[in-house]
């Protein structure tokens, strides 16, 4: 006899207050089977729909207003099935969503800076890195010519090819309004 999944939200005798220990949900394995036996997500028709929008941080209450399950499921399921940690790489996703509603809602410009600047530094598996490019310039002026040494001394003029290496920075070397 098997026992049909039944969506069991906490009820007034539970304790929600209370917090797991610091390693108590890593450490402590799921059995799957009683699990799956359970599971109303896993007994769901739109399963896989369910995990998929989990996944790209679709919000958890109104996931369970949508497909009828109690709120505290998807986080049980996730941890059954390992979730939490495809969510977490694809943070992406979410900071998608903000930067995508930066026209619709009222937002200042460094929330959306920094939405668009983290997404930048977020790879393809979700790891956070951290873009540097670094020029020796003792290297390029090596390379440079007699007459373009000379040039540089006399004058601080830079060979084309320099500034093509080397791009200028926002207010050094640029000329004024006045093409100063």
């Amino acid at each position: 006899m098997t026992t049909a999944p039944v969506n069991v939200c906490p009820g007034p005798w539970t304790n929600r207050n209370k917090k797991p220990k610091a390693n108590e949900a890593a450490e402590k394995p799921v059995s799957q089977g009683r699990h799956e036996a359970v599971c109303s997500i896993c007994a769901h028709p739109q399963r896989a729909e369910i995990e998929q929008e989990f996944i790209n941080w679709g919000s958890a209450a109104r996931m369970a207003k949508t497909y009828k399950v109690c709120r505290e499921s998807f986080y049980r399921h996730a941890h059954a099935f390992h979730l939490m940690d495809k969510r977490r790489r694809n943070v992406r996703a979410a900071l998608e969503k903000i930067i995508e509603k930066a026209g619709d809602v009222e937002v200042n410009a460094a929330a959306v800076v920094s939405a668009i600047s983290a997404y930048a530094r977020i790879n393809g598996r979700g790891e956070w890195v951290e873009r540097m490019e670094t020029v020796n310039l003792n290297t390029l002026f090596e390379r440079m010519s007699a007459q373009e040494l000379e040039t540089y001394a006399q004058d601080g003029r830079l060979p084309a090819w320099f500034t093509e290496v080397v791009p200028a920075t926002a207010g050094a070397g640029a000329e004024d309004s006045d093409g100063k």
